[in-house]
């Protein structure tokens, strides 16, 4: 059985505490990355953007594949060769998140940390078009907008402190991607949403927001 008693992050207080860990602890370390194996019924697994089944596909891993697990996190419910879970795993070498559903790891416990620092991407909800993940190694957001929804897909962001609300918008269309630098100081925190929104340069009505994402510049 898989164990789902997972942590995201909830709002700017995550940040904060995270914050107050570093000056009290150190930098945080992560735990070492885990092995598993893709198990399917013989046909490829899809490699998502975000940790959702609605999310973009961006490849696919064979069947008896072997993946390294840089962190876990909870998505939507996936039913596939160990059961129904909303455990996903996310393996930087392909770029995306797969179920774990479909992952042997030779454990029925979680084997990796939760993501949401220094890794991970958002979709909103209700099968909106927005996707966005920020780019840790060179602060950049990058916001896909992947459904012709009327809506502009966006990122807004929190800095430490709680500065923000600040927003990276794409408002070119279906199948679109916008590719900006933010301002970060290095080391430092970002917690993230992807909405959409119409766009506007005043305060916009976001709809449909993604579960917040804690990350930090490299």
């Amino acid at each position: 059985m898989k164990r789902l008693n997972l942590r995201r992050s909830a709002g700017i207080g995550v940040v904060l505490a995270a914050v107050g860990a570093l000056a009290v602890g150190g930098a945080l370390e992560a735990s070492a990355a885990a092995t598993g194996t893709v198990k399917t019924a013989g046909d490829p697994l899809n490699v998502r953007r975000a940790p959702t089944a609605g999310a973009t596909a961006v490849k696919t891993v064979a069947n008896g594949a072997s993946v390294t697990i840089d962190c876990q996190t909870v998505g939507t419910s996936v039913t596939g060769t160990y059961g129904t879970s909303t455990l996903w795993d996310y393996v930087p070498a392909l770029g995306g998140y797969i179920s774990d559903t479909y992952v042997y790891t030779g454990s029925d416990q979680r084997i990796a940390p939760d993501c949401g620092v220094g890794t991970g991407s958002g979709q909103c909800s209700d099968a909106c078009a927005g996707e966005a993940q920020y780019r840790s190694s060179d602060s950049h957001f990058l916001v896909y907008d992947t459904n012709a929804d009327g809506y502009s897909a966006v990122a807004v962001y929190w800095l430490k402190g709680g500065a923000g609300p600040f927003y990276v918008w794409n408002s070119g269309g279906e199948g679109t991607k916008v590719d900006k630098a933010v301002t970060v100081p290095h080391g430092g925190w970002v917690f993230y949403k992807v909405c959409v929104a119409n766009y506007t340069t005043a305060q916009p009505d976001l709809k449909s927001c993604s579960d917040g994402i804690t990350d930090f510049a490299a």
